[in-house]
């Protein structure tokens, strides 16, 4: 007997599809095609391997120097500290308040009053006004806020805080970072009123513990407890428009 004849024609390519061997033929035909490496051109070869290469570098000078900054004193930071504070700060900033063994679990707000001359002459008291609140307007839902939003006041006050003991300045420091607090207050008043008629300032902190989570049983008391500075006197220097105005010409200063 002889072996049945192959099928010819449409029959075969139904038997092979039929099979799964018509499948791979035809998967292979529609996928996209790859090109190798060193099918490419050598100028794309030298782009693409120029682009890899600053890619790792320029990760590896990354890791490098986040690790420094938050690693004791050592001989690299005591020779380039420098070097990798002005790559870090202000944008790429470490440290370890949100972690172990102390992380932050309160908010703390700082407020402002004051106390301006009217045009008759009365003096008169503001509200409280929240200018970490106003701050965080101009962080939430912004893409890329400022440095100046994000961490002038919170530093200033913490620079204040660290460097004054039961309200006293510690040295010229404690003194420094009152004038630093009461002059960024300033700045922020003049968006809302017109600083030049304020004679006095008052700030407070207002220190609220982080609620407990939703799934936790833990009752947390959330309601704000302030720490009241005393009033502050405003001098013609501390204004915006002062003598200390970074665009004020020279001899204004004398």
């Amino acid at each position: 007997m002889q072996p049945p004849e192959q099928p010819q024609g449409e029959d075969a390519g139904a038997e092979d599809a039929g099979s799964g061997r018509g499948t791979t033929a035809s998967l292979s035909e529609e996928s996209p095609e790859t090109v190798p490496f060193r099918a490419l051109s050598p100028v794309a070869r030298g782009v693409i391997a120029v682009g890899v290469g600053l890619a790792t570098v320029l990760t590896g000078w990354h890791l490098t120097a986040a690790f420094l900054f938050v690693a004791p004193d050592n001989t690299v930071t005591g020779e380039y500290g420098q070097t990798i504070r002005d790559y870090i700060y202000p944008e790429l900033e470490q440290n370890w308040k949100l972690f172990a063994p102390n992380p932050l679990q309160q908010n703390v707000d700082v407020e402002v009053r004051a106390e301006y001359r009217t045009p008759d002459g009365t003096l008169e008291t503001t509200e409280w006004i929240n200018l970490s609140a106003i701050d965080y307007e101009h962080i939430r839902h912004n893409l890329a806020p400022s440095h100046t939003a994000q961490n002038m006041l919170r530093r200033a006050w913490d620079f204040f805080d660290n460097s004054h003991t039961d309200g006293r300045p510690n040295g010229m420091r404690g003194e420094l970072s009152g004038a630093y607090v009461h002059r960024i207050a300033l700045l922020r008043l003049s968006e809302l009123m017109d600083v030049d008629t304020v004679e006095r300032l008052q700030l407070r902190s207002a220190i609220r513990r982080v609620d407990a989570p939703q799934w936790s049983e833990e009752n947390i008391d959330t309601s704000a407890s302030y720490n009241e500075l005393d009033w502050w006197t405003v001098r013609d220097n501390d204004r915006p428009s002062g003598a200390l105005a970074p665009d004020k010409p020279a001899e204004d200063e004398q």
